[in-house]
């Protein structure tokens, strides 16, 4: 059973990380990135959403399911989704300002970023029980921080050195997402071999 956590919550982080490899949650990652505070706030932010939609949602779906109501899992989890983005938005307004002035329009975002969405119908598809659909999500959530943070760190570097104008703003952007993408390719059969699945 640990070794079945382990490979999940690595999977997510590592080989099939939303962003890099699913490339859900594009618009975030590309638009809250350009400095390390406000990309680990927004992942913070999705990681806390992704987490208690998914604690939501499984059992939502149970009752879905009981009741043969399964065409409304979409509707159903979206609204979970938008209102914990509502209190999330609502607590980090009051604790911290700057923070919630920083993600500006890409807070209340969160709603429709599909990667929160895809975590909690993949872990459906995927069969999970509870604890796997919880472990699924925080790997998930983390592998979003991670990218965020990688993403952030490689926008200052990169522009920082000057590049040629043709390259400035989003083509240098595209790229380096490019890059920090490539790199992740390269955990593909670790974590299974790790775990000897």
């Amino acid at each position: 059973m640990a070794a079945k956590l382990g490979a999940i919550f690595f999977s997510m982080l590592l080989v099939n990380n939303y962003v890099l490899v699913k490339f859900l949650g594009i618009c975030p990652f590309l638009g809250v990135s350009r400095n390390i505070k406000s990309a680990t706030g927004m992942s913070v932010a999705v990681t806390i959403v992704m987490f208690i939609a998914t604690a939501v949602t499984w059992p939502l779906e149970q009752i879905l399911e009981k009741y043969d109501l399964v065409f409304l899992q979409t509707i159903a989890f979206i609204m979970v989704i938008a209102v914990l983005v509502q209190l999330l938005e609502l607590v980090i307004r009051k604790f911290s300002p700057s923070l919630y002035s920083s993600l500006g329009v890409f807070l209340p975002l969160i709603t429709t970023n599909c990667a929160v969405l895809g975590v909690t119908i993949l872990n459906i598809d995927e069969g999970y029980t509870y604890v796997e659909s919880l472990v699924c999500s925080l790997g998930a959530g983390l592998g979003f921080m991670l990218a965020m943070v990688l993403f952030a760190i490689v926008r200052i570097k990169v522009e920082a050195a000057r590049p040629p104008k043709v390259f400035k703003g989003m083509p240098l952007t595209l790229i380096s997402a490019a890059i920090v993408s490539l790199s992740f390719t390269g955990f593909g059969g670790i974590v299974e071999n790790i775990f000897g699945l």
